[in-house]
């Protein structure tokens, strides 16, 4: 499908605009520069009412973290831990607001919104082991609901390394997966590396420069982020997000294919000429907030589906 027009508009903007590649910046440059590009793309959108939104801090042994809680309108019984993207060094509950306030509204779910500390002052496995925290905070105080585990980019492969945990470790039962344009191989190996990496709002050597920051030395086949060389027997039904323009769209294509063959029931929900990125495009281009609610609508089939104990 041809690249979307409001897409290929703001990556015509964007190379006007000619910014200089994330790799090259300091952190706290790279952030402000995400945290505002989050903002533009609201649009001026009224955001999506919920009945509460809080704050709170989390201890854990080594420090604390936070997590923003939403209480939908309409509470339907489920409850969401969403780890946000950003390549485990930008973003926060702020830039990913939009994002938990839909998710909140279209499942009538209770969202936590985690605040994991990042990277590369806190590197892994302290953002997975806020979010593993995180996870049983939020399912101790919100009981007796279908908790759903989900993430977008690097809060998708967030999201698998807590399911994985639980499912090995923990003492959460999780009734589904959600993940939007995971990465799932640190060699960026994938024939859309290739041909997605630049241009598309997302560079693959910045992409490598998050995976650096992230896990300095990458041990494929053994670390958490080598999600193609994972077990996931036993793990969750799960929906998974592609874009068509993302150098990340092969990894997600692999790991469900690789999911699939470990036993477990996946539905992958393509996004056609959309870009890495798009659940933050929802307010301004159509195409995406499309893709967001088929999202939503896969997830919302497997609740209705899946019958999980408590």
């Amino acid at each position: 499908m041809p690249l979307d027009r409001f897409v290929r508009a703001l990556i015509q903007w964007q190379a006007v605009d000619r910014p200089a590649p994330v790799r090259t910046l300091p952190v706290e440059e790279v952030r402000r520069r995400y945290a505002d590009g989050a903002t533009r793309t609201r649009g001026g959108a009224a955001p999506e009412p919920v009945a509460e939104v809080s704050d709170r801090t989390i201890g854990v042994p080594d420090g604390s973290f936070g997590v923003r809680t939403y209480l939908p309108v309409t509470d339907r019984g489920r409850l969401v831990t969403y780890l946000h993207g950003g390549g485990w060094v930008v973003g926060d509950v702020d830039t990913h607001d939009g994002v938990c306030r839909r998710i909140a509204a279209v499942l009538g779910a209770v969202v936590v919104s985690v605040d994991y500390r990042r990277a590369p002052e806190h590197p892994h496995p302290v953002p997975l082991r806020d979010g593993i925290a995180a996870a049983e905070w939020a399912a101790a105080a919100f009981p007796g609901r279908e908790h759903v585990i989900a993430g977008d980019s690097a809060g998708a492969s967030l999201a698998v390394g807590i399911a994985l945990h639980e499912r090995d470790h923990g003492t959460v039962t999780f009734a589904a997966q959600v993940l939007v344009y995971p990465p799932a191989d640190p060699g960026l190996t994938s024939e859309s590396a290739r041909t997605y990496g630049t241009g598309y709002l997302s560079d693959v050597e910045d992409l490598r420069w998050y995976y650096e920051q992230y896990v300095p030395r990458p041990r494929h086949g053994t670390d958490p982020i080598d999600l193609l060389g994972a077990d996931h027997r036993g793990m969750p039904p799960t929906v998974i997000g592609t874009a068509e323009y993302d150098a990340l769209h092969d990894d997600g294509v692999a790991l469900a294919a690789r999911m699939a063959a470990d036993g477990v029931e996946v539905r992958h929900v393509p996004a056609p000429g959309l870009v890495h990125g798009y659940l933050l495009l929802a307010d301004v281009v159509p195409a995406a907030a499309e893709a967001t609610h088929r999202v939503l609508a896969a997830v919302e089939h497997l609740l209705t589906q899946v019958a999980v104990p408590h």
